[in-house]
């Protein structure tokens, strides 16, 4: 990263943001600059543009997005990688979820417009898409100039991922096609158990269209503290999620509902004891 921004530097986030990036972003000495997203939590290309100073040197997307579940559009990225382009700085498109789309939907890789390499940086996951989460190993595809910078950065880091993780890598590279399917086909099914679900919250929570990754994110019509929220659900209802406020959501109460680790009977159950304890805590 120090290759790319210098202290005095800024890179955009898109909020929600994952909060992983905005620590990244802080680790480098450079200063994180939050543009919100829509209603729908889409992109707001103009608003993008706008926040673009002499000193940003980065716009970070994530599609499909962690913590919301949404697809960003063609349309949208093509907008903001060509504003990229233009202002000479890079396109950091994070694309860990890249095979969860549902109803549909199709991911696009920014990466792979026309004249994008030389500002575009692509990441990708091999442990998300082949079902070994955690285990951490993935990718990047990256501009030409920067293979040396990179190379710098990974050897003073981490040197090279576990061995263990580099051959469940190798097996999952040998997978065919089906087996990606078959593991999305069965998140599908855990993903309208949860939707189910969350569709009787209707009134008491803002539940956004999400046909990507493996999350939801609510917005829960209260007063009270996400923070606390998310407290009184463990202690009290036996289930978590995560408070909106870890993703730079402050303005409201909002939480992460994740579902990509669960068995359909499994997530069932989680999700009747959110929805029950939010039924119950809030309209109390």
């Amino acid at each position: 990263m120090r290759e790319i921004i210098l202290p005095i530097d800024s890179t955009i986030l898109n909020t929600p943001y994952y909060f992983n990036h905005e620590m990244a972003i802080a680790m480098a000495g450079c200063r994180p600059v939050l543009v919100a997203t829509d209603e729908n939590y889409q992109l707001r290309e103009e608003a993008i543009a706008q926040a673009i100073t002499p000193k940003t040197r980065a716009v970070v997307t994530i599609s499909p997005n962690n913590p919301t579940g949404v697809v960003y559009s063609q349309a949208a990225l093509r907008q903001v990688n060509r504003t990229c382009s233009d202002r000479g700085i890079y396109h950091i498109s994070d694309e860990a979820y890249e095979y969860f789309t549902y109803n549909g939907v199709k991911h696009v890789s920014p990466g792979a417009f026309g004249s994008s390499s030389k500002y575009t940086i692509s990441l990708f996951s091999l442990s998300k898409a082949y079902g070994f989460a955690s285990w951490r190993i993935g990718y990047m595809v990256i501009p030409k100039h920067l293979f040396v910078a990179v190379k710098k950065v990974q050897d003073t880091i981490l040197i090279c991922p576990p061995v263990v993780s580099q051959y469940a890598a190798l097996g999952a590279l040998q997978a065919k096609e089906e087996y990606l399917k078959s593991n999305i086909g069965a998140l599908g099914q855990v993903r309208q158990v949860v939707l189910d679900s969350l569709n009787r919250l209707q009134g008491l929570c803002s539940i956004i269209p999400a046909n990507g990754a493996f999350y939801f994110f609510l917005k829960v019509n209260t007063q009270m503290d996400a923070f606390e929220l998310v407290k009184r659900l463990i202690q009290e209802h036996k289930v978590a999620v995560i408070p909106g406020t870890t993703f730079g959501m402050d303005d409201g109460c909002y939480l992460r509902v994740a579902y990509g680790a669960l068995q359909k009977e499994t997530a069932k159950e989680g999700i009747e004891r959110l929805v029950q304890g939010l039924e119950t805590i809030v309209r109390s």
